[in-house]
């Protein structure tokens, strides 16, 4: 890949590892929620959706009930929207039930400041009122600005300022694995 001239990078997460880290995450959805009842898997686009897809076949393997999953795209709600250089563009909504009522896992790649977790939760209370929004994230990095956190982590990868953590998944990417980069 290009970008790895550019930067230094160090192997995190292998594709094994990203798919136990999926595994026990999904039972540990399983055993909280005391089932499949209300859940709904929503990933934030582009990889936390994919995730949420993983997430959602892992549960059906282990049930062989299919928990409904969709997206939930925090763009119009991100709080840097006025001071970007160039906008972002908008991902993909899917929210394929109503939420009233419902356990909301919210699903990213990589949890940092937590301000993109926000802005899902706020995109999401403008489909209806949930019972419960729970976040599974895949990476767990540290560096919070606001008081989220992840109810069920994949991995905990402590980083430096400096550094950033990239997933990249199979379909999206044509690869599986976690990376910590370090720009010179």
């Amino acid at each position: 890949m290009p970008w790895r001239d550019l930067v230094k990078t160090r192997a995190a997460m292998d594709g094994m590892a990203i798919e136990r880290a999926i595994a026990r995450i999904a039972h540990e959805i399983l055993e909280r929620n005391k089932g499949t009842d209300k859940l709904v898997l929503l990933g934030i686009p582009t990889r936390g959706y994919h995730l949420a897809l993983r997430l959602q076949k892992k549960i059906e393997e282990i049930e062989k009930v299919t928990v409904p999953s969709g997206a939930v795209d925090a763009t119009l709600y991100r709080d840097d929207l006025g001071i970007k250089k160039t906008q972002p563009s908008l991902k993909k909504m899917d929210i394929p039930i109503s939420i009233d009522g419902k356990v909301i896992v919210m699903v990213d790649d990589v949890l940092y400041t937590g301000r993109t977790i926000r802005a899902a939760m706020n995109a999401l209370m403008d489909f209806g009122r949930p019972l419960a929004i729970k976040l599974a994230v895949l990476v767990d990095r540290g560096h919070r600005e606001l008081p989220i956190k992840a109810d069920y982590i994949g991995k905990n990868i402590p980083t430096s300022a400096r550094e950033g953590v990239k997933l990249h998944l199979e379909e999206v990417d044509g690869v599986n694995e976690v990376v910590v980069t370090e720009e010179d």
